[in-house]
């Protein structure tokens, strides 16, 4: 079982699904697509907003457990996009996020297929369902967020995160900022007669850092990163323009909009919200319970992250983060899985769907 895991791992990273390459998401999809052809399992294809999402189910009612996963990865260089095997790891972009997550769903829904079918049965009995996702590395929106709107299910496991030893049962939230400010442009050799907006975002910035100085020692409380500066046309020139992007993740104590209006009264340019993503927190399950059951060594715990299970808060969706072992190497150039972790966290699966 585990070649064959690996093998269409394999298959899946080497299409390049960047988002600076839509056609390779679309790929990875068609892809996806036709495995299910070839295993005569029926999945629909959603398209929103140019981002396709595939979706198995049983033919009719509610699903008991779905299972979600993303085919979308961040950039990489083309090397990143042939992968190897270096002793128990396997290497390349998607390997740990998430493509391993979409090749065991794949295969899960192949094997349980033919136990129904050897029992007379068919996908109208399957005990869960498989949503597989274009967009999680750009939040989702089109993906999970329509797609989940089409689903009900009494239970859901992310697969893109935590760790064969940790189910992730909450996540921080996100908002993303855009600091402003402006300034007056003046030739470099008379730094007197402008306004240096860079400066100006410098001061700001270091207002709004105040706001974030918690000790907790788990880091369970909000954080700060300025992650993309823009300003500057000339090397000669004092700007009279500059940006930043904020990418802040909160906590459930954390009341983000009087946290944004604190903010804008501390500084003198301009706050602009961009985006804003939820706090999710997994609600107590019998589903989990029986997860703990079968591997007595995992436990229930936090990450900073977040993925695409903070969409199933707004659909009323239990549900938790897991997944096999990738020694936090998620988008680093020397992203792998562990595959004895593959391998377990099939086995537990497997027999986690038929209890």
């Amino acid at each position: 079982m585990l070649k064959e895991l690996t093998d269409l791992t394999m298959d899946l990273i080497r299409i390049p699904s960047m988002h600076n390459n839509p056609d390779a998401i679309t790929a990875c999809a068609d892809y996806i697509g036709e495995f299910l052809g070839r295993i005569a399992v029926s999945g629909l294809r959603l398209n929103h907003n140019g981002v396709p999402s595939i979706l198995v189910m049983p033919k009719t009612g509610k699903v008991p457990v779905l299972l979600m996963s993303h085919f979308d990865v961040v950039d990489a260089p083309a090397a990143l996009f042939e992968p190897w095997i270096e002793g128990n790891k396997l290497y390349g972009r998607g390997s740990i996020d998430d493509k391993y997550a979409v090749a065991l769903s794949l295969l899960l829904l192949k094997n349980h297929m033919n136990q129904l079918r050897q029992n007379g049965r068919g996908q109208r009995d399957l005990p869960f369902g498989i949503l597989m996702t274009g967009d999680e590395e750009t939040g989702g929106a089109n993906g999970a967020q329509m797609a989940l709107k089409q689903i009900e299910a009494d239970f859901c496991i992310a697969l893109d995160g935590g760790g064969l030893d940790k189910i992730v049962i909450r996540e921080k939230g996100i908002f993303r900022l855009k600091l402003i400010s402006r300034g007056r442009s003046s030739h470099g050799a008379r730094p007197w007669l402008g306004d240096n907006a860079i400066e100006k975002l410098m001061r700001d910035y270091f207002s709004i850092k105040e706001f974030f100085n918690g000790t907790d020692v788990n880091h369970w409380h909000r954080t700060l990163t300025i992650s993309i500066v823009q300003a500057g046309k000339s090397q000669n020139q004092v700007p009279d323009y500059a940006e930043a992007i904020l990418d802040i993740r909160y906590t459930e104590q954390d009341d983000m909009m009087d946290l944004v209006d604190r903010m804008r009264s501390a500084i003198q340019g301009k706050l602009e919200i961009l985006s804003r993503a939820p706090v999710f927190r997994s609600p107590p399950s019998p589903f989990l319970d029986r997860l703990l059951s079968l591997s007595p060594k995992t436990v229930t715990g936090a990450e900073h992250g977040a993925s695409d299970a903070r969409h199933l808060m707004d659909h009323g969706i239990p549900g938790i983060v897991w997944g096999a072992d990738g020694d936090m190497s998620q988008h680093c150039m020397d992203e792998h899985i562990n595959l004895d972790s593959f391998a377990m966290l099939y086995q537990i699966l497997d027999q986690f769907l038929f209890t």
